[in-house]
């Protein structure tokens, strides 16, 4: 099997130089299966190159994509704590600042409550483990949807009216719809992506079809032709073809 993409490629690479070796015989070579024949090798080595070329052009929109998911998300944290520090610094309620205390929690991955550790001799299995909040919410899915209800808490108190144009409400917010375009932009990547990844596999992998049995076919056929032990049949010695199958 094809451990990383270059054995794709390497396998497209081949199959050119046995349409090379089989050009080089002149009309001898003269198949009966269709897919076989020199026009058939030709057109399915260029369906192969397209193929490949697809998923470049996949794997780099998604490169780009989540890169700049990351640029957009990387500063969240520390604003996330500044606007807690902007609203503790407010005459708002002390239920409020709590609320996004726990929200900036969840954004930081930290717990709300330190774990307890066990006193000496005492069960750690029999104690009480104190609630806290999970710190498996990190996800880029979860974070916007923290980020969004410490934005519906601001928007709900009368007393958060900061003067710093990073900290408004309308700055945040429209923080938040390009955090949410550049996520979906990502989403969709990934499926282009995984669309390119299996359009390529059935180019070159699909049973009977694929750029792999059709290169073994055509070995099959030359061995025939000329031979097992012909100088033309160990010419495809060196042209060893991997396998993807699912």
């Amino acid at each position: 099997m094809a451990s990383n993409e270059s054995g794709h490629a390497i396998n497209v690479a081949k199959f050119e130089e046995l349409i090379g070796l089989c050009t080089s015989y002149g009309p001898t070579y003269n198949p009966v299966k269709g897919s076989l024949k020199l026009t058939a090798l030709t057109a399915q080595l260029a369906e192969a190159n397209t193929a490949l070329q697809a998923l470049k052009a996949a794997k780099t929109a998604h490169d780009n994509a989540t890169n700049a998911r990351e640029i957009a998300f990387k500063d969240l944290k520390p604003l996330a704590t500044r606007i807690v520090n902007a609203l503790a610094a407010t005459d708002a309620a002390r239920q409020t600042l709590d609320d996004a205390k726990t929200v900036n929690n969840k954004i930081q991955g930290r717990r709300a409550v330190s774990l307890k550790k066990p006193a000496a001799g005492e069960d750690a299995s029999a104690a009480e483990a104190p609630k806290t909040a999970s710190v498996s919410q990190q996800g880029f899915d979860n974070t916007i949807n923290h980020f969004a209800q410490l934005i519906q808490t601001l928007t709900a108190e009368p007393a958060y009216k900061p003067n710093e144009d990073a900290l408004k409400v309308a700055t945040l917010t429209a923080m938040l719809e390009d955090m949410r375009a550049k996520n979906s932009a990502v989403i969709l990547a990934a499926t282009a992506l995984s669309n390119a990844r299996i359009a390529r596999d059935k180019v070159l992998y699909a049973q009977g079809t694929g750029l792999y049995d059709v290169a073994q076919g055509t070995k099959n056929y030359v061995k025939s032709l000329f031979g097992a032990t012909s100088p033309q049949f160990k010419q495809f010695g060196s042209l060893r073809f991997t396998v993807k199958r699912d």
